[in-house]
């Protein structure tokens, strides 16, 4: 990814607060991908790895693991989470700094996971195109891409005020060396006809010494429809075997919070 694909390779607060922030997502996707990788006949390749909060589950589980991502920040945490793992676990895991829309790694996979929505970074179908193709020669005949992606809420896709106000979604935080993290976040803008909106993330820190700082995190976020991606798989060569609605894998509805999508390589 580049600059404009969450920034996440610009600034190393987001590395620093990252796992305080999503910890309290309960991990609710972790057992959905460690279970796709464990019954992989072969290694995973996960994109846009981060901190590893998939990543090292999925090795302490068992399973060979290649991890990319372009930021250094992220990967460095990584690797210290990693660090003290004991020696099989680590043994299990390569990391790797890339492109996810321009990547080799000399390997072929079983499975390539991209958790977390790291796709709605891609804003334009060249890069969406790129990203899948790159994982189409990565993967081996019959292995499988497994992502998930938002499923749009309408009433967010239009300007909004409601929307565009910051919203809390951290509470004040206390972490081990005496600093308080909260978070919120807001849309900054909208752009139906490309088909993505602004997204601000906003890190409020207080220091011990009363140093208090306003941290932004800028970012376009694409969303995309069922359809939509149905034929962009199938145009770069996947045929979907699956779709969830959720990481218990309900039927998709309507009011399905996620689009989860299982594809094979033709």
């Amino acid at each position: 990814m580049d600059g404009e694909h969450g920034g996440y390779e610009l600034y190393s607060f987001i590395a620093e607060y990252y796992d305080t922030t999503y910890n309290r997502r309960n991990d609710i996707d972790v057992a959905f991908y460690v279970d796709y990788a464990k019954k992989a006949n072969g290694r995973t390749l996960e994109l846009a790895c981060g901190t590893g909060r998939i990543l090292i589950p999925t090795a302490k589980a068992g399973c060979a693991i290649t991890g990319l991502d372009l930021s250094t920040y992220m990967l460095q945490k990584c690797r210290e989470k990693l660090a003290q793992q004991p020696p099989d676990v680590q043994q299990r895991v390569k990391l790797t700094q890339g492109d996810m829309t321009n990547f080799f790694t000399g390997e072929k996979y079983a499975l390539i996971t991209m958790p977390f929505r790291p796709f709605q970074h891609l804003i334009n179908t060249a890069q969406q195109k790129a990203c899948l193709r790159c994982i189409y020669q990565h993967l081996e005949t019959g292995g499988r891409l497994v992502y998930d992606v938002y499923n749009p809420n309408p009433a967010r896709l239009v300007p909004n005020p409601q929307y565009m106000k910051e919203t809390v979604d951290l509470p004040e935080t206390t972490l081990p060396d005496g600093r308080k993290v909260s978070r919120a976040n807001r849309l900054a803008d909208f752009h139906r006809e490309q088909q993505y909106n602004d997204v601000e993330i906003i890190y409020y820190v207080s220091h011990p010494d009363g140093k208090k700082e306003r941290l932004v995190e800028a970012f376009p976020m694409r969303y995309f429809f069922r359809y939509e991606m149905e034929h962009l798989l199938e145009l770069c060569g996947f045929k979907v075997i699956d779709f969830f609605g959720d990481f218990k894998k309900s039927a998709f509805a309507g009011d399905s919070p996620e689009m989860i999508f299982v594809a094979e390589k033709g």
